[in-house]
């Protein structure tokens, strides 16, 4: 066990513990070159008995599997040090309380704080469920989660999530908290429902104080404080429903319901009900009226059909999303949504929510055409283009679209960008922080990017420009990210330079009226020098360590 004051790897210096559990320690530590305080969960690597054997084989699986990760609300895992005996994992320190303590010293919380950190989780939980293979949490519950100053959340403890397998009929261990946990996670196979249980357990102990582990009768939140409004109380109801065919299907649509509870409440769906009503007696006149079955059903794949039309030809994105609901296999709402954020200043949660909707109907669109592979396409670089976050998040988020487009049969002429976007993007993914990538997987990959970049140059049509901006940003983010690791397997200084500055040139050079494309050269412009700057300062750090007998 570590000692307050132990140095690791000549870089973590051991400040105190601040957590234990069956087969590892937690320590806090400073990381002596950062000056930054990190989080060091110690392994122990031989146990006394096959049940220690299996804990710690679940502890080091834990870490392998968040090292991947790169969300807000969950913790980054940034080292693993193995040292034969001793496992360390260098993660991120989280300032804060855990929600449970926060219950037990102050009590139920109000609706709108829950509700907030429930649309955080979502997000949270979400993204975990769009891995390939999807991840499931397992164990969603108030001490795992921790609110920091900010008000902020983090998700902790990822010990017993584990990755969806389709085919498998059940879980190889029954774990998890009971009274949250749903009864299919005692004698089945659990699945990303399995979760929305849990986080409907979460909030009703959040908004009413009992604590679900007493094994109490469910009773719904109003029965404990009749304050609480109808929209939540449906809305928990719905997410610890026993069988997980009655719960919300996706945390995409218990996010929607958290973000317009007024539209599942009783009042709301009377009206829906008199509006109902009020079309049944319309149709059935029409019914009367019509000549054969075979008329009215023409009519109404024409109302269908108008409503569709009516609904893209606007400019409002709700009336897409509702597109996308009356046809989901066609691809122009979903373009239209793409458009959107390109066009307007899209929040994360916007091009989120446009990712959502289409992952939500793969069933429904055909990969194997020209068009859908396009959509998977553009849906990628909506993502490395717009969203705010870092290069690895937006590689995550952006890598199962790309596949898509590069894996299709259909004859797509971007095929190979987009094969070139996709070995981005598992490259970045894919790399561990204890195994770097060699001099020869750099220039293997940027003689893919390189073949990419010369088919962009050579393209007219009009979405040529923005093609040819996406990726040379594209690569000057992967350059920058990649600075430091690039200098230390020997890659040449100059030559790094070089590129950068001639993609450079070749964003400045180009001629659009397309205001995304100027924001996006505008961008490159804006963050050229500093660029410049980091790949310089990375190359004298490498170049430094090795002078004083370092790696």
């Amino acid at each position: 066990m570590a000692r307050i004051g132990t140095i690791i790897e000549e870089k973590y210096e051991v400040l105190k513990e601040i957590g234990r559990g069956g087969m590892s320690v937690v320590y806090l530590a400073m990381d002596r070159r950062l000056n930054k305080q990190w989080a060091v969960k110690e392994i122990r690597k031989k146990g006394r008995g096959k049940n220690d054997e299996i804990a710690v084989n679940s502890l080091i699986a834990e870490a392998n599997m968040m090292k991947k990760l790169d969300h807000p609300a969950l913790p980054r895992i940034v080292d693993i040090i193995d040292n034969g005996g001793t496992i360390y994992v260098i993660m991120d320190y989280i300032e804060g309380e855990s929600l449970d303590k926060i219950l037990h010293e102050y009590g139920a919380q109000p609706e709108e704080l829950v509700v907030g950190w429930a649309k955080q989780l979502c997000d949270a939980l979400s993204y975990l469920h769009g891995q390939k293979p999807p991840i499931i949490y397992r164990d969603m519950k108030p001490a795992n989660v921790m609110l920091k100053p900010e008000g902020n959340i983090k998700i902790i403890d990822f010990g017993i999530a584990r990755e969806y397998k389709e085919k498998s009929l059940s879980d190889t261990t029954v774990l998890g908290t009971r009274g949250y946990a749903p009864p299919e996670q005692y004698n089945g196979q659990t699945d990303p429902r399995s979760d929305i249980f849990a986080l409907g357990m979460t909030m009703h102990h959040l908004l009413t104080g009992a604590d679900p582990r007493n094994g109490e009768i469910y009773a719904p939140v109003r029965q404990w404080n009749p304050e609480l409004s109808e929209g939540i109380e449906r809305i928990i109801d719905r997410c610890v429903q026993p069988a997980p065919e009655n719960r919300y299907q996706s945390c995409a649509d218990l996010l929607y319901d958290l973000e317009h509870p007024e539209l599942i409440t009783r009042g709301y769906k009377r009206k829906q009900k008199r509006k109902l009503a009020a079309f049944l007696a319309c149709f059935g006149l029409c019914i009367l009226l019509a000549l054969t079955g075979a008329a009215l059903h023409f009519a109404s794949r024409r109302v269908n059909q108008k409503d569709y039309e009516a609904n893209i030809a606007g400019s409002d994105p709700n009336r897409y999303y509702a597109a996308v609901e009356i046809y989901p296999g066609r691809v122009e709402a979903y373009e239209r949504l793409i458009a959107y954020c390109k066009n307007h200043p899209a929040e994360n949660e916007e091009i989120i929510r446009v990712g959502n909707a289409i992952e939500n109907h793969a069933a429904d669109l055909d990969a194997s055409q020209p068009e859908t592979a396009a959509l998977y396409y553009n849906m990628g670089k909506l993502y490395f283009s717009e969203f705010d976050g870092s290069f690895r998040s937006r590689a995550v988020s952006a890598g199962g679209f790309f596949q898509t487009a590069a894996e299709t049969e259909a004859v797509f002429e971007k095929k190979e960008i987009a094969l070139c976007y996709h070995l981005i993007c598992e490259f970045i993914t894919a790399q561990s922080t204890t195994a770097e990538h060699s001099l020869a997987d750099y220039q293997e990959l940027f003689a893919e990017i390189d073949a990419a970049i010369e088919a962009v140059d050579a393209a007219s049509d009009g979405e040529a420009n923005y093609d040819r901006v996406s990726l040379y940003y594209v690569t000057m983010l992967l350059i920058n990210d990649q600075a430091e690791y690039m200098a230390g397997v020997g890659m040449d200084r100059q030559t790094v330079l070089e590129r950068m500055d001639e993609l450079y040139q070749k964003a400045a050079g180009l001629t659009s009226t397309l205001a995304y494309v100027n924001e996006l050269q505008a961008e490159i412009a804006e963050n050229y020098h500093s660029f410049m700057d980091n790949i310089e300062a990375k190359y004298n750090v490498v170049e430094k360590r090795r002078q004083r007998g370092g790696n």
